[in-house]
C-alpha cells in the first residue's frame, strides 16, 4: 500500500533538509508525515508499506493543482493525505490568495480527477487550522475555518467509503483550551513537535478504516 502526502508547509516541515543517523535523508521530514510512518512501520513492519510526501512549503491550492499529475497521479498512490488551505488566506496579505468558492472548486477538481485516473483511490482530508488567540489566526482564522468546512464538505460528498474527515481546527481548540497555544503552535500555524504528534495520531485514527 503506498500512502502519499500532499500539502504545504505542515506537510514539507523541512523535509527536503532533514535525515541522517538512521532517518532517510530528503524523505519524509519530522512532521506528521514522518510520525505516521514510523508508528506504521513500528507496529506493521511486514505489511508492505510505502510512504511518499510532496507537501512543499507555500503551496496555495492552485499550487497544488498545477503539479497534480506529477506529483499525485502519476504516483498512483492507494491513500492520498491532503492538508492545503492556510496559504490560500495567508498570502492575500500580498494580494496573492485564493477565494474560498474558488479553492472549492478546485479543491473537488483535484478529488474528481484523481478518482478518475485511480478507481480505487482512498482519501485523508485534513482541516486546515490557526490558534484563534495568535496573531495570525486573529489575521485569517475565521477564513481559515471557512476553508475547513469545504474540506469537510467534500468528504461528506465523496462519503466514508471513499474518504475521510480529520477535524484538525477542533482537536486544536481543544488542546488551546487546557494548554497555551504557544505550545501547540509557534505562530498560530506551524504546528510544534507536540502539535504533530497530535496530528499524526488523530490521522492514524481517521484513516485505520483504510489501512487495512
Amino acid at each position: 500500500m503506498k500512502i502519499l502526502f500532499q500539502g504545504d508547509s505542515v506537510t514539507d516541515c523541512g523535509r527536503a533538509s532533514s535525515g541522517g543517523c538512521g532517518y532517510e535523508q530528503g524523505v519524509m521530514g519530522p512532521g506528521y508525515p514522518g510520525l505516521v510512518k514510523s508508528r506504521l512501520t513500528c507496529d506493521r513492519p511486514l505489511d508492505g508499506f510505502e510512504f511518499v510526501n510532496l507537501g512543499i512549503s507555500g503551496n496555495r491550492i492552485v499550487d497544488l493543482y498545477a503539479r497534480w499529475r506529477a506529483d499525485c497521479i502519476n504516483h498512483a498512490p492507494d491513500v492520498v493525505s491532503i492538508l492545503i488551505g492556510v496559504n490560500d488566506s495567508w498570502h492575500e496579505q500580498y494580494k496573492n490568495g485564493v477565494e474560498v468558492p474558488r479553492a472549492a472548486r478546485i479543491f473537488d477538481e483535484l478529488l474528481d480527477w484523481t478518482i478518475e485516473k485511480l478507481p480505487a483511490v482512498k482519501f485523508v482530508l485534513l482541516e486546515p487550522f490557526t490558534a484563534g488567540e495568535s496573531d495570525n489566526g486573529k489575521l485569517f482564522g475565521a477564513e481559515v475555518r471557512e476553508r475547513g468546512a469545504v474540506v469537510k464538505a467534500s468528504a461528506e460528498r465523496l462519503g466514508p467509503d471513499r474518504a475521510v474527515f480529520v477535524p484538525l481546527q477542533s482537536i486544536l481548540d481543544g488542546l488551546c483550551a487546557n494548554v497555551p497555544w504557544q505550545h501547540w503552535t509557534g505562530d498560530g500555524v506551524h504546528p510544534t513537535p507536540a502539535f504533530h504528534q497530535a496530528i499524526a495520531d488523530a490521522w492514524l485514527r481517521a484513516a485505520a478504516p483504510f489501512l487495512g
